[in-house]
């Protein structure tokens, strides 16, 4: 079977029982749509499990993204960096990065280096053909999009930071879906659940918040799990 999760941001528990209650077994593969780290209490306990797993395949979100890009600057000391890369770092720690900082911090260097090794490998989307269903994976969205522009010729913005109107039809073919997280669906409809419209699926149901949940699709079945 084929699942997708994202914005698991740190729910390691989460994250754990949800693979126990979808009977994930070698057998079966997990596309995972970013933002695994930041917010929760064992945001690298996350990567660090999936670095193990050769059939989980994480994607790149835009909390992963900004910690690979400041945890190396971190690495490299306060007095190296530049102002702005200074101003993002706080930002940063004020959206949840602390945690992803205390676990960091904890690693020697060789874990250090592993660790943004397999960041920095984070695809920006996948495809993936199933039946007669085309997915597309990415985190935040199609930005500016085009018909006739290929997924190649996005940009990183474009990919992990866009909010989309959530029922705006894209592709003309009814065979082609697109799943992201990034937006919880909670904003979109009030409700800790997975959002379908127009071919758009919207799997981040706010793992991290209070009244969220960590929400799962088999993509063979279109069965939901949450946690």
């Amino acid at each position: 079977m084929y699942y997708v999760m994202s914005d698991i941001h740190g729910e390691y528990e989460k994250y754990l029982y949800m693979l126990e209650k979808i009977q994930f077994s070698q057998k079966d593969v997990l596309f995972v749509l970013g933002d695994m780290v930041d917010r929760g209490q064992k945001p690298l306990t996350v990567i660090r499990d999936m670095m193990t797993r050769p059939n989980v395949f994480p994607m790149m979100g835009n909390h992963d993204f900004l910690a690979l890009y400041l945890l190396d600057k971190l690495d490299k000391g306060i007095d190296a960096m530049a102002v702005e890369d200074i101003n993002d770092t706080l930002a940063w720690l004020q959206d949840g990065g602390e945690t992803t900082v205390a676990q960091y911090q904890m690693l020697n260097l060789q874990e250090r280096r592993e660790v943004l090794e397999f960041l920095s490998e984070l695809p920006l989307y996948e495809t993936i053909d199933i039946g007669e269903k085309t997915f597309i994976l990415v985190h935040a969205g199609l930005g500016n999009f085009r018909p006739d522009k290929k997924l190649s010729e996005y940009t990183v913005e474009e990919l992990l930071l866009t909010r989309e109107n959530p029922d705006k039809k894209f592709f003309e073919d009814d065979s082609i879906y697109i799943i992201t997280g990034h937006t919880p669906t909670p904003l979109i409809t009030g409700r800790p659940e997975i959002y379908h419209s127009a071919n758009n699926i919207y799997i981040d149901c706010g793992a991290c918040f209070e009244d969220g949940r960590l929400a799962c699709l088999c993509l063979d079945t279109m069965q939901e799990f949450y946690i």
